[in-house]
């Protein structure tokens, strides 16, 4: 099995299919990062089909689903691999309000618990109070933003602004992600970093920990 065929099934989300070759690439040695990275571009031919119209709300959930699937099959080696062996620091991470998508998130999420990160995810479609919440409760040093609609930018901006009126900005540092996040994106809602793919999350967080970012 290889990784072309992963993608293949799980970009046509086909579950069952998807989860056979996920495991015989496992019981074959596979590095697991492979497979990540064959879930990672399955996923973004999903999120295209989602987005020509191609593919609905049932396809983008299913295929959410095989990754999680796959993502609990691989964890496990994938703590393994990495070279994290205890806390490095706590992030929160959420999809804003009136924002569903949650793939690049998930996908977040797994590689920084798998780099050493406590993680509290507060799910899709979170409003600015349930953040500022979740950092009064778990005390993170980053707070993730997820938000795949340009509809998301502005609750971004109002996630930011209530963590200022809480007294909490100053406590952490705040990356957006999804869609099509720039520069001019992360000035207009007020964060600290934008990312573009989950690895630049797990990069910044270990910046932040380390006392690096800026």
């Amino acid at each position: 099995m290889s990784q072309q065929q992963l993608i293949e099934a799980m970009s046509t989300i086909k579950e069952q299919e998807a989860l056979a070759i996920a495991q015989d690439m496992v019981k074959q040695g596979a590095d697991p990062f492979s497979i990540l990275e064959a879930c990672k571009q399955a996923m973004a031919i999903v999120g295209d089909n989602f987005a020509k119209g191609v593919y609905f709300l049932p396809e983008l959930v299913m295929a959410g689903q095989i990754l999680m699937q796959i993502s609990e099959l691989i964890k496990p080696l994938l703590k393994d691999a990495s070279s994290s062996k205890q806390s490095l620091g706590r992030v929160v991470v959420g999809t804003v309000e009136g924002d569903i998508h949650d793939i690049g998130k998930d996908i977040v999420v797994l590689m920084l618990e798998v780099n050493g990160f406590e993680v509290r995810d507060l799910g899709i479609d979170v409003p600015a109070a349930k953040f500022v919440e979740a950092v009064k409760e778990f005390n993170p040093q980053v707070v993730a933003l997820s938000g795949f609609l340009t509809v998301a930018f502005d609750n971004m901006k109002k996630t930011v602004e209530a963590l200022k009126e809480a007294g909490l900005r100053d406590k952490v540092k705040i990356q957006i992600g999804g869609g099509q996040i720039d520069e001019e994106i992360r000035r207009y809602t007020g964060a600290d970093d934008y990312g573009l793919d989950a690895m630049e999350a797990v990069s910044y967080a270990k910046k932040v920990v380390a006392g690096g970012a800026q």
